[in-house]
């Protein structure tokens, strides 16, 4: 991920690589999620780091209007009960102060990621882990290009290795692969053909790993590719692990 300075037009009179304070900035916050807490929603773990972020003081923006919100996002969002090596928070913020800013005036960009990292560490809960943070220009956007899911699978028998590598063989040569989906909002039900947004599947002693793509349209779900590679809860010998995304900007 390529990481822009907050302010690319302005520098310190010293000439060093430091940049005067902007207004605005995007805060980009990876992190790991597991153990019990790889079971929050999507809307409980959007909770948590608000809290987080309004505990530590963490200047984050807010949208306008009557009930104004934190502008705060999670833009690939985690099935519930699947743990993660690569999630992303991104951050709003905005201080009329400038950012980045210290005690004593403007620092650097990497100061204030250091030490933004080191005080999210000391306040998240247990189960969250934060990787890093950087500091990015205002408008940058985040798209997710593909994700890499691992199946941690009991070793069957003999016969059973058999059907999985055959079960994988048919996915990775079918032309279509056609599951039920509900809508979560209604109980309309359609068929979406989910074949598009496998990229890879690799089958190993120990599991499988599925590499999907994540476009504008969707794209496909833990339950359902769990269901096409004919994947059950109790041949899971961990949980399930989302251990790469891959990411634009723009």
């Amino acid at each position: 991920m390529k990481i822009e300075t907050v302010n690319d037009d302005s520098r310190c009179s010293s000439g060093t690589a430091e940049v005067w304070p902007a207004t605005n900035a995007t805060g980009a916050v990876r992190f790991r999620v597991g153990g019990r807490l790889r079971f929050l929603s999507h809307a409980e773990t959007m909770r948590l780091w608000q809290r987080v972020c309004a505990r530590v003081g963490i200047c984050v923006a807010y949208t306008q209007g009557f009930n104004p919100h934190p502008k705060i996002s999670l833009p690939l969002p985690r099935t519930v009960g699947v743990a993660s090596d690569d999630e992303l928070l991104v951050l709003r913020l905005r201080d009329e102060r400038g950012l980045p800013n210290g005690p004593e005036g403007p620092v650097s960009c990497a100061a204030w990621e250091s030490r933004t990292g080191e005080t999210l560490r000391r306040a998240v809960p247990a189960g969250i882990e934060v990787v890093s943070v950087r500091l990015m220009a205002s408008r940058v956007s985040f798209r997710c290009d593909s994700a890499v899911y691992e199946f941690p699978l009991r070793r069957p028998g003999c016969e059973g290795a058999q059907e999985r590598r055959r079960k994988v063989e048919w996915v990775l040569t079918s032309e279509r692969l056609m599951v039920e989906r509900k809508s979560p909002k209604s109980r309309d039900v359609r068929s979406i053909d989910v074949r598009p947004f496998l990229k890879s599947i690799v089958l190993e002693d120990d599991g499988l790993t599925v590499e999907c793509d994540v476009t504008a349209s969707g794209s496909v779900r833990v339950d359902e590719m769990m269901r096409v590679l004919g994947v059950e809860a109790d041949d899971l010998a961990a949980p399930i692990r989302r251990t790469r995304v891959r990411w634009n900007l723009a």
